[in-house]
């Protein structure tokens, strides 16, 4: 039956026992370490008991993590779509790669603490300072990975498929397109941990909603277990992100299995 090949060309996600047993034995380190802290010399506060993270647990507000997944995921699709089509103009046009390709290494060499800087200095409106330094971190990487994918498509597809005379949008949705989807995927995970990295930075700076905000009130706070349970959160939002563009990936080339 077509339904049940596709179920079964589809993995279904998994956690692995190694997993499991990693992350039970740091929970058992975390906590016996949460009392033997006094007769350390370490504050109780630093290495708070998992049961102190739990009751953190309950303080985490639904709104603020909704603020920065729709931040990471608005961000990561304008960045996409500049990234493929910056890309796509920069392989027809080998003069527009020479001038641009050095532009776009220059931006991928800024540290990410000096486009935060750059944005409050430039921008006056928080969500656009945040848009901006996501966009501009992320763009670039997809950009090259798209660009390096088009150059490697073998020349004699290349010149066959010329040899039929298409037009430019054919050319990239006849060819260019289904030889670069894995590499996109591929693009796309990386950018995901990244983004998720940068927009709890650039929310540390003038945000008032958000992961980054939380994580800053907390450590003004002194709260230990606080950040311990956002940053679980951001953990957790980062599985969820992949494990949804591992679906697709599965899905789109199943062929591949």
């Amino acid at each position: 039956m077509p339904h049940e090949e596709l179920r079964e060309s589809v993995p279904v996600l998994t956690f692995p026992r190694q997993t499991l047993v990693s992350l039970l034995v740091f929970a058992i380190v975390w906590e016996t370490l949460s009392h033997l802290a006094p007769y350390l010399g370490i504050p109780p506060f630093a290495i708070p008991s998992f049961v102190r993270i739990a009751r953190s647990f309950t303080t985490i507000t639904p709104i603020d993590i909704a603020v920065t997944l729709a931040r990471v995921i608005a961000a990561l699709l304008v960045s996409f779509v500049l990234g493929l089509a910056l890309a796509m103009a920069m392989y027809r046009s080998d003069s527009l790669d020479k001038y641009l390709h050095p532009m776009i290494r220059l931006l991928m060499a800024v540290p990410v603490v000096s486009w935060i800087l750059f944005a409050v200095l430039w921008f006056p409106g928080v969500e656009f300072r945040i848009g901006f330094v996501l966009v501009v971190v992320c763009g670039p990487v997809f950009l090259i990975d798209t660009l390096d994918a088009m150059r490697g498509v073998p020349r004699d597809l290349r010149h066959m498929m010329q040899s039929f005379r298409p037009t430019t949008w054919q050319f990239f949705l006849k060819l260019m397109l289904p030889a670069i989807v894995p590499t996109i995927f591929t693009s796309w995970k990386v950018n995901i941990s990244l983004a998720i990295r940068v927009v709890t930075i650039a929310e540390l700076v003038g945000a008032v909603t958000g992961i980054g905000h939380q994580l800053s009130v907390a450590q003004e706070l002194f709260s230990v277990a606080d950040v311990f349970a956002w940053t679980l959160v951001l953990v957790a939002l980062l599985f969820l992100l992949e494990a949804m563009v591992a679906r697709a990936e599965a899905r789109v080339l199943r062929w591949r299995a």
